[in-house]
């Protein structure tokens, strides 16, 4: 995975090739949201016990399923696989939202479900820019945190890689020289408490309120740097922009977690600035891939962009 290394081996003419061990299929990736279509009276039995059997169907566990009417297509139900009880399952997603955020799409709504689902340990979001990945991970964190009191803490942390070439150190101490890295963050933790503001006038003073959390300790963003050897119970753990992570920096980072830690890994595997991982041996698609068959994690792809009209234009033209 050295570019440099594989010219000098070139250059000597010997022969080098990709060091395979650590790359994954990623074709079940792209897709995560699996169509069956069940006949009208299976749908109004769904519709009513918010539940259906589902052996058989070979759906991975925690999958995400669209059930659609034979008879009448447009007539539709989401659920999610639950591999205990081998059935299908009406998703538990508040009709309000989670901290004044909504899904706005059916994979929306799935990740939803899942990142509120206490006995799904791991979940992986995949998708382009402005999908909405790190906004819903953080309002799940915030309500299972703050709301229920479920975590003792939220932690959110992303790895320090630049896109382009680096500025070279910063100045200050610990916090100032983090702070560009975890603006990002901060800037859904704004939008998230400001989303419910009554007019314009009050959009400032909600946006901050977020403060009194970090200085209590409620919210932590840190970076990935001192990770190791630490042992991380009850937290709700946001691992942002993990596809710029190796397969070994997430094993690392998923064996902190302690009893009843929840760990949330997002990234998109098409933006990569880690020079050594591609879109098949980056830690997330690893950890998506081989997750998929157990009950303790699940994952979902989102695929339709919310940012904004331009953003969404952007990431499928450029």
């Amino acid at each position: 995975m050295d570019t440099n290394l594989r010219i000098r081996a070139d250059a000597l003419g010997m022969v080098s090739q990709t060091y395979e061990h650590t790359r994954v299929p990623d074709v079940d990736l792209e897709e995560s949201v699996v169509e069956l279509a069940v006949p009208s009276a299976e749908l109004d039995a769904f519709f009513a016990q918010g539940a259906l059997g589902a052996e058989g169907r070979g759906i991975y566990p925690n999958g995400c399923v669209l059930l659609r009417d034979e008879q009448a297509p447009s007539r539709t139900a989401l659920a999610r696989y639950e591999h205990k009880g081998a059935r299908l399952c009406a998703l538990r997603v508040p009709r309000e939202g989670v901290m004044g955020v909504r899904a706005r799409n059916k994979e929306q709504s799935f990740a939803l479900d899942l990142l509120l689902d206490d006995a799904v340990r791991l979940v992986a979001l995949l998708g382009k820019a402005g999908t909405g990945k790190t906004l819903l991970a953080l309002a799940a964190g915030l309500q299972r945190t703050t709301v229920d009191r479920k975590y003792s803490r939220l932690l959110v942390s992303r790895p320090v890689m630049p896109l382009g070439r680096d500025l070279g150190f910063l100045p200050g101490d610990v916090d100032e020289k983090l702070n560009p890295w975890m603006q990002p963050i901060y800037d859904n933790l704004e939008l998230i408490f400001s989303s419910g503001s009554a007019g314009a006038g009050h959009a400032e003073r909600d946006s901050r309120s977020y403060l009194p959390l970090v200085e209590s300790g409620v919210i932590e963003v840190e970076p990935l740097t001192y990770i190791r050897g630490r042992s991380l119970p009850r937290q709700y753990l946001i691992v942002d922009e993990a596809q710029n992570l190796t397969p070994h920096e997430v094993k690392t980072i998923i064996t902190r977690s302690g009893e009843g830690t929840k760990v949330v890994l997002t990234g998109d595997p098409h933006q990569i600035d880690q020079p050594y991982v591609d879109h098949a041996s980056n830690g997330l698609c690893v950890v998506a891939q081989r997750f998929k068959n157990e009950p303790l994690a699940g994952h979902v792809t989102l695929v339709k962009g919310e940012r904004s009209a331009l953003a969404e234009l952007a990431a499928n033209l450029l």
